[in-house]
């Protein structure tokens, strides 16, 4: 495997990339540093990207319904193929890269940061344990079953492995060779992660249909009526009955939450990644703040301690949701839940609403410039927040609707329709909050003040006071001195030079203690939709007014965007959060 550039049209020559690495401040800009061909290889790549999604999208779609003659393991032979090339390809950029010492010139700082590297690590640990109790469950009735269904979650495990650790050694590559390589494989990468999300999300949907349906009916009506999953010809066959086969399947079904977001998480740093193919980093414009990420320390606790609050509250009400609504048959234990889970999530999405306006406004007097420089993290960031918090906003005004439209009104109708309305407010706040944030400059390192004063000290210790009567009562400068090369001094720079962190310090302690409480909210708010409370499928208002085939189908497609919503949400404020 040879380290060339391999792409004649799409790479540079190896006496532009000479000249590169022995001239750091050559811009970006200039024509000689571009690749000719970009955004033909990058359109080449997009192309490839949207028909495989279409393609797994269209089997995912058909393999939910019995009557469509497309079954469940047509759709893991898909996505068992597509990782397996995905498998090879990451080994063939990892060996051909690290084999070739001009492939990696140069490193996006933005790219891959550690807390997002640490998320993806978190979700991938129990993605892992999910592939474990589905092969589990599916060698409970092997013998029943096809084989695909057994080789898929061990290849899924595999894929899971090998792409955590590619995304961990290699998110902040800018590559320069096999640049058309790199960014087919890429986009075949961030397809697979989509294809799994999309498997993920209509086998949770069906399973969870299916739950709904179980407790309302007989075994006998409910074999006949099912639809997707086991083929009904098999199902009496394939029956789990042992203890340690309902532990399997309930448990996969679980984590089935964090598999979803391990896809997505994937998805947005391999996109990164993507952008990144080709690109030359200028790095006097493009400033590498190395920010510490200190928990305890420069905080009231206010925050932490009000997000710690919200978050084991709504545990507790997600736990007797989970009991009241799911266990019971009762209509009025089932309002009850409904109620406590409205009042609760009504509290919580006044009080982040209310903190992210207050954040706007610390805003509006922070002093710190705004960083235009390009960010392709960051503009990712920006697209998933406006782009996931779609799926929420349409639930809502759908619910407000019905709501509205509907007779007669209750007190959970009541509850709903501010419910529906504090979600869109709320975030609608958070996105202006968080859009903020990432567009300011890191706070500068207390270190130039240190040497500045440091420069003083000699100074202050002789006689202060003596160097403020040499100076004009104008307000015109020391005399520069020429000896040493230093800047002219006026007293008042020093007093304010000593004054100016403290009189900044108040707003980077507010803006830390608003993102860590939006931080713990969003988490609860991530948790509660994610593990099974979703009051859209127990409120008869929605059902009653759209009907029981366009509301389900409204809900399984907009609310794993506002799941995802959160969780980004959470990755988005944490780096707020250190760079406040």
């Amino acid at each position: 495997m040879g380290c060339g550039h391999k792409d004649d049209k799409g790479s540079l020559a190896s006496s532009q990339i000479a000249s590169f690495s022995h001239q750091p401040h050559q811009p970006s800009s200039t024509p000689a540093s571009k690749e000719v061909w970009k955004k033909g290889g990058r359109m080449f790549s997009i192309l490839l990207a949207v028909h495989l999604a279409l393609l797994a999208c269209t089997l995912v779609s058909s393999g939910a319904f019995e009557k469509i003659a497309v079954h469940d393991y047509d759709v893991f032979f898909l996505l068992t193929v597509m990782m397996l090339i995905v498998i090879i390809w990451i080994i063939f950029y990892l060996i051909g890269t690290s084999r070739c010492p001009d492939a990696i010139l140069c490193k996006d700082s933005h790219a891959g940061p550690i807390w997002l590297r640490g998320g993806l690590i978190l979700f991938a640990i129990f993605s892992l344990v999910m592939d474990v109790f589905k092969i589990g469950y599916y060698s409970s009735f092997y013998s029943c079953l096809s084989a695909i269904k057994i080789i898929y979650p061990i290849v899924q495990a595999i894929f899971v492995v090998v792409q955590t650790y590619f995304l961990w050694i290699s998110a902040k590559d800018c590559v320069h060779v096999h640049l058309n390589v790199t960014r087919c494989g890429l986009m075949l990468t961030l397809t697979t992660n989509l294809a799994v999300w999309m498997s993920a999300v209509t086998d949770e949907s069906v399973h969870k249909a299916h739950s709904k349906l179980k407790k309302n009916v007989t075994d006998e009506i409910f074999r006949w009526l099912l639809k997707a999953g086991m083929r009904s010809s098999s199902a009496e066959e394939c029956n789990c009955n042992s203890q340690i086969c309902q532990i399997f399947k309930n448990g996969y079904f679980w984590l089935y939450p964090f598999n979803i977001e391990y896809s997505l998480f994937a998805s947005a740093m391999v996109y990164v990644m993507w952008k990144n193919v080709g690109r030359f980093i200028d790095h006097h414009s493009h400033h590498i703040h190395r920010l510490k990420f200190r928990l305890f320390r420069r905080t009231f606790f206010v925050g932490i301690v009000l997000g710690l609050i919200i978050l084991v509250s709504g545990l507790g009400v997600l736990i007797l949701y989970e009991v009241q609504v799911n266990s019971s048959t009762e209509s009025s234990k089932k309002s009850q839940a409904l109620t406590m889970y409205y009042i609760f999530n009504i509290v919580c999405l006044g009080l982040m609403s209310l903190v992210c306006i207050g954040g706007s406004v610390i805003y509006r007097f922070d002093k710190r410039d705004m960083d235009r420089h390009k960010n392709p993290t960051r503009t990712l960031d920006v697209a998933l927040l406006m782009g996931a918090a779609l799926g929420q906003y349409a639930i809502s005004y759908y619910s407000i609707v019905a709501i509205v439209a509907s007779t007669p009104r209750d007190a959970i109708s009541a509850l709903n329709l501010t419910y529906a309305l504090l979600m869109i407010a709320q975030h609608t706040f958070q996105n202006i909050f968080i859009i903020e944030g990432l567009h300011r400059q890191p706070p500068k390192e207390d270190h130039k003040h240190d040497s500045h004063q440091k420069d003083l000290y000699g100074l202050t210790f002789v006689n202060i006071n003596a160097v403020s009567l040499r100076v004009p009562d104008s307000g015109s400068t020391l005399a520069p001195s020429t000896a040493s090369g230093t800047e002219a001094i006026h007293p008042s720079d020093f007093v304010r030079s000593l004054t100016t962190p403290k009189k900044m310090n108040w707003r980077r302690k507010f803006l830390r203690e608003i993102s860590m409480f939006l931080l713990l909210g969003n988490i609860i708010l991530w948790i509660m939709p994610a593990f099974g409370a979703r009051p859209q499928f127990d409120n008869d208002t929605e059902l009653n007014f759209y009907g029981d085939s366009m509301w389900p189908a409204i809900v399984d497609i907009c609310l794993p965007f506002g799941i995802f919503y959160r969780m980004h949400a959470v990755a988005s404020l944490l780096e707020v959060y250190i760079m406040s």
